[in-house]
C-alpha cells in the first residue's frame, strides 16, 4: 500500500521572461489508487488515497510551451485514505500508510520535478524525477491541458512500483491475506489561475 501523491510549490529553474505563472486553485486535486493483489485479494480492498490540501505554481511559456518547467510536492501528512468506506479500517490503513510505508517523520514530502516538456496534440508529454521516501525515479506521463489568459487546466496520471523505491507492499488482515499490489496509480486534475506579475519567476 502507498499513497503518494503529489504537491506543495511548482516554479522554473531558470528565469522566463515572457512566462506566465499559474496558482493552483482549491479546486485542484491528485489521488492515489493502491490496488489488492494475491490469491485471496478479493478479501481487500483497493483504496484511493487524496492529499486532503496542497499549492502549486505552473510557469508557462507562451512563445515556447516545452521551456516551461514545475515541481509538485505534497506534505505526505496529507494524505488521507478516502475508500472503503469504513471508519476503522480507514484510520487503520491511514495510520500505516503514513508511518510503515510512507515514514513521514523523516521523509515529509514527496515531490515531482519536470525535466523535459514534449508537445502533444491536446498538451505535453512530461518527463521528470519523482522522489518518494528519500528516493528518486524517473517516470513519463502524458498531460492534457486547456490554457487560457487567465486559467490552465491540466489533468493526467502515471504508475509507478513500490519497490523501485524500498518500499514493500502492504499486506496484513487476517492471516496475512489482505495484500496491496506493487503497483500504484497517481492521478491528478488541475486548475492553475493567473496571478500576474507579484510572483514572477525567481532569478
Amino acid at each position: 500500500m502507498i499513497a503518494g501523491a503529489i504537491v506543495a510549490a511548482l516554479f522554473v529553474t531558470a528565469p522566463q521572461q515572457d512566462s506566465v505563472v499559474y496558482l493552483f486553485s482549491h479546486d485542484s486535486k491528485f489521488e492515489v489508487t493502491a490496488h489488492k493483489s494475491g490469491l485471496f485479494s478479493f478479501a481487500g480492498h483497493e483504496h484511493l488515497i487524496r492529499a486532503r490540501a496542497f499549492t502549486g505554481r505552473i510557469i508557462y511559456v507562451p512563445s515556447a510551451p516545452e521551456r516551461s518547467r514545475f515541481e509538485i510536492v505534497v506534505p505526505a501528512e496529507s494524505l488521507e485514505v478516502l475508500t472503503p468506506p469504513d471508519t476503522a479500517e480507514i484510520r487503520k490503513v491511514t495510520a500505516t500508510m503514513r508511518s510503515d510505508v510512507l515514514d513521514v517523520a523523516h521523509h515529509p514530502e514527496i515531490r515531482f520535478e519536470s525535466t523535459a516538456l514534449t508537445r502533444t496534440s491536446d498538451g505535453f508529454r512530461v518527463t521528470g524525477r519523482l522522489t518518494m521516501v528519500g528516493k528518486s525515479q524517473d517516470v513519463r506521463f502524458d498531460v492534457t491541458t486547456t490554457v487560457g489568459p487567465d486559467t490552465l487546466r491540466a489533468s493526467g496520471g502515471f504508475e509507478v512500483m513500490q519497490t523501485a523505491f524500498g518500499i514493500r507492499p502492504y499486506h496484513g488482515g487476517p492471516g496475512g491475506v489482505v495484500r496491496v499490489a506493487d503497483r500504484v496509480t497517481f492521478h491528478f486534475e488541475v486548475i492553475g489561475l493567473s496571478c500576474g506579475p507579484s510572483c514572477a519567476p525567481e532569478h
